[in-house]
């Protein structure tokens, strides 16, 4: 009779490796959790709406640092002048003087961005006079203080663009700056036989 106890036990022994390869099985290993995962950037679960452009106004912040350290700096040399220190001298008044000019610039140069990337795009859709399809908007600067300008390439809306265009727009006030208007130099007539536009 030993013989036979030995089989049954071993019966039952493989009976339970086999229930614990099963996924879900009692004991066994739960694999609902292993497989692919998207990376953050792709995940579309974490949309949380539309890029916003950062405002120019922001430039502000260093120049009201800069503006605060050159106001020590001067009064530090001021303070000091009389009693011919050997560690302040007169560069505390030229480095006090460079870094007001220096917060100057940045509270001149921090336009605060009123014209956002959609009303650019509905003045350079007025400006171009054909109906858009495509269109994408890049932010710019011009001039020695940096004032925001939206550059909108804008393409018209056959399959197969014919006219494209580029319009400047004021990022301070919504006008329109310039326009360029011309046909698409691109030909797409080899791909005449498909049935939507080129990949």
């Amino acid at each position: 009779m030993a013989p036979e106890t030995e089989t049954e036990t071993e019966t039952e022994t493989d009976a339970e490796a086999t229930d614990d390869r099963q996924p879900g099985a009692s004991g066994g290993t739960d694999r609902t959790d292993i497989g692919d995962e998207l990376p953050p950037e792709l995940d579309v679960s974490g949309y949380v709406g539309p890029y916003v452009f950062p405002n120019n106004s922001r430039r502000r912040v260093p120049g009201a640092l800069y503006a605060f350290l050159g106001v020590v700096a001067i009064a530090t040399w001021a303070l000091t002048i009389g009693s011919d220190p050997n560690i302040v001298n007169g560069g505390f008044l030229a480095a006090g003087i460079a870094l007001l000019v220096l917060a100057a610039y940045h509270f001149r140069a921090g336009w605060d961005l009123r014209v956002e990337e959609t009303d650019a795009l509905l003045e350079a859709v007025r400006a171009v006079g054909f109906p858009v399809g495509h269109a994408s908007a890049q932010m710019g600067w011009r001039g020695w203080f940096s004032r925001p300008t939206w550059r909108i390439l804008v393409f018209s809306n056959e399959i197969r663009p014919l006219r494209r265009g580029l319009v400047l727009v004021d990022g301070v006030e919504p006008k329109v700056l310039d326009v360029i208007v011309e046909d698409n130099p691109e030909d797409w007539s080899d791909l005449a036989t498909s049935n939507g536009p080129p990949d």
